[in-house]
């Protein structure tokens, strides 16, 4: 290209070039496509020729020095079915025009490192890859149904209001990540619904203004990577892992193809949607992040392997919401060491088996199951979490069920704990453990302790009705009672005229004896049972 004319029109330039130049100068889109599908595909194979392509560096002469807009007009760089050549480096550069870019093809790729934009928007088109470290824009990016073939770089960028990704396809860099955007800000709504990644997707450090939604996205990880690395991401509303609705529609280029339908909560499907889980073959790692109203995993499929011990990782997060309601991980761990929750909402078949769940330090105030969760499944959840033995896990657990009203369930929990540290204890510690369980339950059945106590009563009324003691002072004691004698004997405290007046001897002053020992056992089992019963009435 030689200097400009004075219209502003650089000498050198081929004719779509400078249809580009005319529509850049009134703001228009300039259109190239040929109005068949099958050619204006931008990821078909049939090439474009010279017809349809523009020089990369004709492209950022007019974003970075662009002619004044035409009077009346406003100057902004449109295009539809354009092949850009070469490497495309706005890096550093601040583009004052609005950028819109429809079903285009880049030969090489967009470097846009700390580069200021107002508005971008790549909307179905296919790069090798996006270079934009450190970008910034005052409005949205968007880059819905691209396709990147070398990765996406957005470490540290600044997004003023929103991020749109939806339905992009990304393949992974020569480091295994698919998009990095460690450090990223954006400002509003991060969405990144049915997209694909063939490699890492990471978002470490990560700030989220309001909602980042990844709804019915398949997440793969790459070279042994996870398919989602965002440890301290923070997320000011929710984070949304759960399925999509979605239906065959049509695309603007005349292909079928899947396009979101997500309703509002409360809102029916249309007719002929269908659900699509997000999907994420390889770990996901959310360590430390914070997330302001929920974390949604509803029908989540996480594919771990487990010989390259994939973790679905929450340690330590912190949300007012867990809901865990997707389909069980076949293999790895679900880890939730140190995670603080305000409200569990979760499915007893999401939850792995032994040995696939890990919840040391695991805080929440309230559960709420979605579907049937008997009590046995519950403990069964905390077994699994506990593969050697821990007592807080199922202190929590009783906690929150006494907190709720359902005290005796909180003792059932309490007595599994019990049956549970059995088995660390020595043969003579078992032995005596057997023996409370088998008895009084460890007292958190106090009905069986009652029950014992009526049995003891009656065989100490069968024995002492057989049986007449010598009076103390013939004169002082009461008329012989077997039946009341027994029961004065069982119960603590309370005298009922019986016991004191007697001289029991031989055998009958151990049986006296044992039923005394046993009474203050039994009595205060049912005492404790009824103080808990009362309190919380």
């Amino acid at each position: 290209m030689t200097e400009p004319h004075e219209d502003g029109m650089p000498d050198g330039l081929t004719g779509p070039e400078r249809a580009v130049w005319r529509a850049f100068r009134i703001g228009r889109t300039c259109d190239l496509t040929e109005g068949i599908a099958e050619r204006d595909d931008p990821f078909g194979v049939r090439e474009w020729g010279e017809e349809r392509s523009v020089r990369a560096d004709v492209v950022a002469l007019l974003l970075l020095d662009g002619p004044p807009a035409r009077s009346g007009r406003v100057a902004a760089l449109k295009l539809r079915g354009v092949r850009i050549t070469g490497v495309l480096n706005l890096a550093g550069g601040t583009i004052g025009p609005y950028v819109e870019l429809h079903s285009c093809r880049f030969d090489g790729e967009v470097v846009l490192p700390e580069a200021r934009f107002g508005t971008l928007r790549m909307v179905e088109c296919a790069l090798p890859r996006l270079e934009a470290a450190r970008l910034h824009t005052e409005g949205d990016l968007h880059l819905p149904r691209c396709r990147v073939r070398h990765g996406i770089r957005l470490t540290d960028a600044q997004i003023g209001t929103d991020l749109l990704i939806n339905q992009i396809q990304v393949w992974p860099d020569r480091r295994g990540r698919a998009i990095t955007a460690d450090g990223m800000v954006v400002a509003q709504d991060l969405q990144a619904e049915l997209i694909e990644t063939h490699g890492e997707l990471s978002l470490r450090g990560a700030k989220v203004g309001v909602s980042l939604s990844l709804r019915g996205s398949v997440l793969r990880g790459a070279q042994g990577r996870r398919a989602l690395n965002a440890p301290q991401l923070t997320v000011e509303r929710s984070l949304y892992l759960n399925a999509a609705w979605v239906y065959e529609g049509t695309g603007s280029s005349g292909r079928t193809g899947n396009t979101t339908a997500t309703p509002p909560y409360g809102v029916t499907p249309a007719q002929g949607t269908r659900r699509k889980p997000v999907e994420c073959h390889g770990g996901v790692r959310l360590d430390d992040g914070r997330f302001g109203d929920a974390v949604d995993l509803h029908s989540a499929r996480f594919l771990l392997n487990g010989a390259r011990r994939d973790e679905v990782s929450l340690r330590r997060i912190v949300t007012p919401e867990l809901r865990f309601n997707g389909e069980r991980p076949e293999e790895g761990r679900v880890v939730l060491n140190g995670a603080k929750v305000v409200t569990l909402i979760d499915l007893s078949t999401s939850w792995p088996g032994p040995g696939g769940l890990a919840m040391g330090g695991f805080a929440y105030e309230n559960l709420v199951p979605y579907g049937h969760f008997p009590l046995a499944r519950r403990l069964e959840w905390v077994a699994a979490a506990t593969p050697e033995y821990a007592p807080e896990p199922y202190e929590r657990l009783a906690t929150v069920l006494r907190n709720s009203g359902e005290d005796a369930d909180a003792r059932e929990v309490l007595l599994a704990k019990q049956r549970r540290r059995r088995e660390t204890l020595p043969i003579a510690g078992k032995l005596w453990g057997y023996l409370q369980d088998w008895t009084v339950a460890y007292g958190y059945r106090p009905g069986r302790a009652a029950l014992w106590m009526a049995v003891l009563w009656a065989a100490g009324t069968v024995a002492f009705s057989h049986y007449r003691p010598i009076p103390l002072k013939a004169e002082e004691s009461p008329e012989w009672n077997g039946t009341l004698y027994a029961l004065d004997l069982l119960l603590p405290v309370i005298n009922l005229g019986q016991d004191g007046y007697w001289r029991l001897e031989g055998l009958w002053q151990w049986a006296a004896a044992a039923l005394i020992l046993l009474g203050w056992i039994l009595a205060t089992t049912v005492a404790a049972g009824a103080t808990r019963l009362l309190r919380r009435g």
